[in-house]
């Protein structure tokens, strides 16, 4: 990477194509408005979301359930952590089925905190939020973006979480990353890792094919160029579909420092380079997310579309008495 494409910076200091208007309107109120009266949670308010707002009014959200507070701290999230989490709510899978419906959205991330304290790790709580969303309505979209389900009882039990959260019917099942693995004891809890978060995404392909897979990476953490691509090799070696790549932005000065801010054309490249790779999908961009619209949309129809064909495929095999 050329000193053309990097920008070195100084701290406290932001590039401009990373500054954006803080979510407002009419339209966001309303949404905010909606989750609070229910006592939900946001991905997009907890994370601190720069997209929050051109998300919200293209018709998607993402809902965090099991709670606000992790179990597992992470030296780059803004989320709260605490070895015991919040008690879970059982009417909570109802409430965010009725909020999706009372937002109008079209296409549901749903993800989660880490809960380790959990016998099964929140899969079963996640599986029935994602049943209510689709009893709900039939024709939303559902990515689970959700832990490695690593929390113990090792491999056959974090297999058997992954089935659970399945057999409720994501649309996608997505996992991060976050960084190359040089980074990754630096940058994430110590219960997590880059090997183990590689098998939950090809578990989660070898139980259901049909499944689309998904991961994101941060960059500006100080990872090399030789390593991103590394990261995309190993990423497609374990069948994930889709990948976005986004900057990585400090929440506050607990967290690790921004080592630099990575350039739009820089980003443009790597989504290239990934594309290349075979991944159905690739978003890449100094202000995407591992929830971005963008990814969300094109998810969507290529999803849509399958539903469309199976129908059609199912009508020619079974043709009404009508049309027989």
């Amino acid at each position: 990477m050329s000193s053309v494409d990097r920008k070195r910076i100084t701290p406290g200091q932001k590039p401009s194509w990373l500054k954006v208007p803080l979510p407002q309107g009419q339209t966001t109120a309303r949404l905010a408005r909606t989750l609070r009266e229910r006592g939900l949670h946001t991905v997009c308010e907890e994370a601190r979301c720069p997209n929050m707002g051109e998300c919200w009014d293209g018709g998607t959200a993402t809902f965090m359930v099991l709670g606000d507070t992790c179990t597992r701290g992470c030296r780059f999230c803004a989320v709260k952590t605490h070895a015991q989490g919040n008690p879970v709510d059982p009417d909570e899978p109802a409430k965010v089925a009725d909020a999706a419906a009372a937002m109008g959205l079209r296409y549901v991330v749903l993800t989660m905190v880490d809960r380790d304290d959990l016998a099964d790790g929140g899969a079963g709580h996640v599986a029935a939020t994602i049943r209510a969303l689709k009893q709900q309505n039939p024709e939303l979209l559902v990515e689970a973006l959700v832990g490695d389900m690593n929390g113990g009882g090792g491999p056959d039990a974090q297999r058997e979480r992954i089935a659970t959260i399945l057999a409720a019917g994501p649309d996608v099942y997505a996992h991060n990353v976050e960084t190359v693995l040089r980074l990754t004891p630096r940058v994430r809890d110590q219960r997590c890792s880059y090997v183990g978060s590689l098998a939950t995404l090809r578990t989660a392909k070898q139980l259901r094919p049909d499944v689309v897979t998904k991961s994101s990476l941060m960059l500006g953490l100080g990872e090399s160029e030789r390593e991103v691509e590394q990261a995309m090799d190993d990423l497609r070696e374990h069948a994930v579909d889709v990948v976005t790549f986004g900057q990585y932005l400090r929440p506050t000065i607990r967290h690790l420092p921004v080592k630099e801010h990575v350039t739009p054309a820089r980003f443009k490249a790597l989504e290239h380079r990934a594309q290349g790779k075979g991944f159905l999908y690739v978003a890449s961009g100094p202000l995407v997310r591992s929830s971005y619209k963008a990814a969300e949309y094109y998810i969507a129809g290529m999803l849509r579309q399958r539903r469309a064909l199976a129908a059609a495929a199912t009508a020619t095999q079974n043709p009404s008495p009508e049309t027989a």
